[in-house]
Order: structure tokens, then C-alpha cells, then sequence
């Protein structure tokens, strides 16, 4: 029997700002609407239905109904509403806990913040500040420039505030990560690209493969690996690199570099968030969390050579939260750069010997610090990406 095609469907980042534009829609035209359409990341456009509208006096709030598609989400089905009203920006310019965005073209700013199942931040390192709503950077941004987007459409310039919240949240949240990232209340409005793409581990493994066996077959004797959107977007932005020569290999590190190995590439350049790259450290293969979270542990055996007060480091390593939060306190006792030398040394050994011996280079990084540690011959092997790339533009024009 033909397998079917997994479903993709929306973050809850993509739910919250379609809800929110649709509640701004409703509450300058003081009419029910029953679809509403919004930008979503890399040009994509998401139509969504809305539920439980309501129209009041100064305010307007709806809900949507947040489709995973195929994925196994905890989140499926739960309703993700957002309320937009009229505010006092001076009031709400001096409230805690609100996330504020400047208006367009000298209008008054926009004010986000959340209510019932929304998590709030207590514990550094995460994507949002210490106090503030767990809506990370891509929705918020979303949710503000849905919301702009209708209040440049209705010629208004005054201050509005949107309200998030999710009446499961909190109870869904006990499903989550979340309380062991000290994220507390409820859930996290999520999403990087707006889209939810299922994918069973043995169809993904196939696709990597796929993908590496195409570039070979093309000639490319060279090959770039990167987990998921932020080594992505790092070997983009970070170091100027062209995405045709990268493969995406999400959790599956050594399956990726064993089929880049077979396929005949002997230079492998690997880039990747500290927050996976660490497991790889401790020879972990697959870093998904579902095969264990072992981040600490294995961060403090490369810190303990470089620790003056070992058991005083020791505590702090094993309680941090993430990994960002880990490399703040090893840039506090002035370690950091060589705990983090020992750790590449140490992912790019393992993934040499998964690789059938091709030449591999590890970059590693963290949102908060940049490049956190790079092998001793990743500067070259960047330098013949680069070139690489220059010298096929070229060809092309």
C-alpha cells in the first residue's frame, strides 16, 4: 500500500498573529469576520477559520484553532486566542511584562503581552527576557505586523495592545519542556518559519540521504551539514555561505555524516547550536531529547580541567537551564573559550570516525554569544566554501 503524505500544519506563533490581525480587523470595522489571511515567514501565506468572536466596545477578540497537521503536537486542536484594544500608551509603556513595538511612520507603539496558559520567563538563557511572556522573536514579530498591517489599513495611528492567551495552556504545558526551561504558567508561542512539517524519522533519514547522494552525483566533492533554522541561518549570516552547498540533518548527526562519508565527500564543514553540537560531545549520535538529555553533564567533563573551583563551577553547570545560560556562567569564571575548545575538539573526533575519516570542521555557536568555539581548520574549509560558491556564480553568469 502507497504511504500517504504526512500533513503539514501551523505553529502557534502562525495561530496567535492570525488571530490577533483578525481581532485588529474586526475591531476598526466593528464586523465579524470568519476567515482571516496573513504573511507568514519566507513569503508563504496561511488562511485560517476563526472561532469564539467577539465584538465589544473598544475591544475585539477571536480564536484559532492551532492544526499540527500530522505532527504529534501536544498543541493540536487547542485554541490559541488573541484580544486587540484601544490603550493608553503611557499606562502600558510603564506596565511589566509587556513587549512594546515602535509604530510605523511616527504612529503611537504597539503593546503584546498574555494571559491565561502562556508561560512567563523565570530562568535566563531562552529566546525571551527573564519577566517577560514566552512569545519568542518570530511570532512576536508576526503578531505586530499583522496587527500594523491593519491598523495602517484603517488609518489609525494609535497605540493598541494585544493579549495571547491559550485556555489549555497550562495544563498542556505539564506535557512540555517547559517547566524544566523554567518557563512557568503555560505554554510557549512558537515557530521559526510558520509552518509545522511532520516527517517520520525514517522518511527524513531518507531525505538527508537523498539530498546527499544528489550533490555527490553532481560533482561537489564538498559538503556543508547543519541541524535545523538556526545553523541555517548562521552559515548564511554569521558565515556568508551559500545554502546550496548545505544539507539540513536535523537530530540524525551520525546518520548524516556516515551517508556524507559514503557518498565520497572528504570535506565535511558542520555548524550547529551549541545546545545540540554538546550532546555530539559526549559521543551522543541522535540529539533528540527523546534519546536523553545529558547537555550538562557532558558540557562539565570538558569544563572540569579548566575549573579553579571545581565544585562551585560544578553546581552551577549541572543547574543551568540551557545552554546559553550554561555559556554565561563559564564566560563569568573567564573559562569559556577553552571549555569550549575542548568540547569541538572533542564533537569533531566522533563525527571524523562517523564520517569514515573524511575531513571534518565543527562550528559551533549560541544566540547570545555568537561563535562560541571553531576547529582548528574551519577557517580554511569556510574560505573553500566560499570560494566555491564565488566561483560557481561566475560559471552561472
Amino acid at each position: 500500500m502507497e504511504k500517504r503524505e504526512l500533513r503539514s500544519g501551523f505553529t502557534t506563533g502562525t495561530c496567535a498573529a492570525v488571530a490577533a490581525k483578525a481581532a485588529a480587523v474586526m475591531l476598526f470595522t466593528g464586523r465579524e469576520v470568519q476567515h482571516m489571511k496573513l504573511m507568514m515567514p519566507k513569503g508563504r501565506s496561511a488562511d485560517l477559520p476563526l472561532f469564539h468572536v467577539v465584538l465589544k466596545q473598544g475591544e475585539a477578540a477571536c480564536a484559532v484553532k492551532k492544526d499540527a497537521g500530522d505532527d504529534p503536537d501536544v498543541t493540536h486542536q487547542a485554541m490559541v486566542f488573541a484580544s486587540v484594544q484601544y490603550s493608553d500608551e503611557k499606562k502600558e509603556g510603564q506596565a511589566q511584562g509587556i513587549y512594546r513595538r515602535d509604530g510605523e511612520e511616527g504612529k503611537a507603539p504597539l503593546f503584546l503581552t498574555a494571559g491565561e496558559g502562556i508561560g512567563w520567563v523565570t530562568r535566563p538563557g531562552l529566546s525571551c527576557p527573564v519577566g517577560m511572556p514566552a512569545i519568542n522573536p518570530v511570532p512576536r514579530d508576526m503578531i505586530f505586523s499583522g496587527v500594523e498591517e491593519a491598523r495602517r489599513e484603517a488609518g489609525f495611528d494609535g497605540s493598541l495592545t494585544i493579549t495571547i492567551w491559550i485556555p489549555e495552556g497550562k495544563k498542556l504545558a505539564e506535557k512540555t519542556f517547559n517547566p524544566r526551561l523554567g518557563i512557568e504558567g503555560g505554554l510557549s508561542i512558537l515557530g521559526t518559519t510558520g509552518i509545522v512539517k511532520p516527517m517520520s524519522e525514517e522518511a527524513l533519514i531518507a531525505t538527508i540521504r537523498l539530498e546527499l547522494h544528489m550533490k555527490a552525483v553532481a560533482g561537489m566533492k564538498q559538503v556543508i551539514l547543519v541541524p535545523g533554522n538556526y545553523g541555517e541561518a548562521f552559515i548564511q549570516e554569521t558565515l556568508g555561505l551559500d545554502l546550496k552547498d548545505g544539507v539540513t540533518c536535523s537530530n540524525f548527526i551520525e546518520k548524516a555524516l556516515k551517508a556524507a562519508g559514503k557518498e565520497g565527500f572528504r570535506r565535511i564543514l558542520f555548524a550547529g547550536h551549541i545546545g545540540k553540537l554538546i550532546k555530539v560531545a559526549g559521543g551522543v549520535p541522535n540529539t533528540h531529547s527523546k534519546y536523553g538529555d545529558r547537555r550538562m553533564e557532558i558540557l562539565w567533563d570538558c569544563t572540569a580541567p579548566f575549573a579553579e573551583e571545581k565544585s562551585r563551577v560544578k553546581d552551577k553547570i549541572l543547574t543551568a537551564n540551557t545552554m546559553e545560560e550554561a555559556a554565561g556562567i563559564l564566560k563569568d569564571h573567564k573559562i569559556l573559550e577553552p571549555v569550549m575548545e575542548e568540547a569541538v575538539d572533542r564533537i569533531q573526533r566522533y563525527m571524523t570516525l562517523w564520517s569514515g575519516g573524511a575531513e571534518v570542521e565543527v562550528v559551533t555557536f549560541s544566540s547570545m554569544y555568537g561563535i562560541l568555539g571553531m576547529s582548528r581548520g574551519s577557517v580554511e574549509f569556510v574560505r573553500l566554501f566560499s570560494g566555491a560558491a564565488v566561483r560557481e556564480k561566475k560559471q552561472e553568469e
